[in-house]
């Protein structure tokens, strides 16, 4: 019986090795195309949240980065914000997401006022403008898409609309109520990358739009609080994370000097940053010890987030097959987008630090 017991022992411990080894022969990423023809190619700027940055950041300051993108010559560029349409499936499921609602979902209810237009018909309507968009349009075009872009839930795009127009045109009209109006030029200096980089790039490249990617599909309502913020707070208490905050912080005392930025951005986008960010964040938790295994199911949350933020990437790509798309995104995000992104047939990444330099 004894020696049965071994044998058993022996084959679970070889099945579970065996398990461990298997590689899956298929491997999307060695199978690149097509042949001829432009390739889609992806970079991906990982980037600080500017509305975490001191008071003393001007923004002024993120001149020399936006010369370096615009050099690159993106034709479209993706930004870490829920669309119009996926915030609107979270208002149906409001006891799951409210707080990601909330946080997440810009109010349409002014410009819903002001155009009698839901969510769903504005996005129609945008969508159809732009496919008829013509080369030279007017003021007034200019002025309903933004219109549009309010109503449905795309609020920097609104902003490229906005800085697309002379100044003197940036009124109400053509839809656009003096309240939007003044919401459009509040926005035009809101210290988020979103306006700061993205808007006033595609403004810059002569861009219509840009392109919200992020999803947060995957949050869900907490119910013990306290037991998950204690969870991940003492994952996160580690030397990698004081090694973390420690360069943050001598980054954020050089912004002032005129490379501070491009520091900042050096260094978020750096080879080894991604290594960095595992041990402190994510690797951390997965070994996080709780009974409910708190750490895991953050993980898993995180790259569910990533995965569907990497399809909603390619789901732009496939509009136009042979673009070069700018995703700019917070820097935590960078390594796993650029990792799911090579998998895809029809996508390159593209290293950000040359640009840098």
């Amino acid at each position: 019986m004894r020696q049965l017991f071994v044998m058993l022992a022996a084959v679970v411990l070889c099945s579970g090795a065996a398990a461990q080894a298997y590689q899956p022969g298929f491997a999307p990423a060695t199978l690149k195309g097509p042949a001829s023809g432009p390739a889609n190619e992806v970079l991906v700027l990982g980037s600080r949240h500017l509305s975490s940055l001191p008071a003393s950041f001007d923004p002024a300051s993120l001149r020399p980065l936006e010369d370096r993108l615009a050099g690159w010559k993106p034709h479209a560029i993706a930004i870490e914000a829920l669309s119009g349409p996926q915030c609107e499936f979270l208002r149906r499921y409001p006891v799951r997401y409210r707080d990601t609602i909330g946080t997440y979902c810009p109010d349409t209810a002014p410009a819903q006022a002001a155009t009698g237009l839901d969510v769903a018909t504005a996005t129609a309507q945008w969508e159809a403008l732009l496919a008829a968009w013509p080369a030279h349009p007017t003021a007034s075009q200019r002025r309903r898409l933004a219109t549009l872009f309010m109503a449905g839930g795309e609020p920097a795009s609104a902003v490229v609309q906005w800085l697309r127009l002379p100044q003197a045109e940036r009124r109400a009209g053509d839809g656009l109520d003096p309240a939007l109006a003044t919401q459009l030029d509040t926005l035009l200096n809101q210290r988020n990358e979103r306006i700061l980089i993205a808007a006033r790039l595609a403004a810059r490249l002569g861009h219509e739009q840009v392109y919200p990617m992020d999803d947060h599909t995957a949050d869900r309502a907490i119910g013990d609080r306290k037991a998950w913020a204690d969870a991940v707070m003492t994952a996160w208490n580690n030397p990698a994370t004081d090694q973390r905050a420690k360069a943050d912080a001598a980054l954020d005392a050089r912004l002032g000097a005129p490379d501070g930025v491009l520091a900042m951005y050096r260094a978020d986008n750096a080879p080894g940053q991604a290594a960095l960010i595992f041990r402190s964040d994510f690797g951390a938790a997965l070994e996080e010890p709780s009974a409910k295994r708190i750490g895991r199911q953050y993980v898993g949350y995180w790259e569910t987030r990533n995965l569907r933020m990497a399809a909603n990437i390619r789901d732009v790509l496939a509009e136009r097959p042979g673009m070069r798309l700018l995703v700019i995104v917070g820097a935590s995000h960078k390594a796993y987008l650029e990792a799911y992104l090579h998998q895809m047939h029809d996508v390159r990444v593209i290293d950000a630090a040359p640009l840098l330099r």
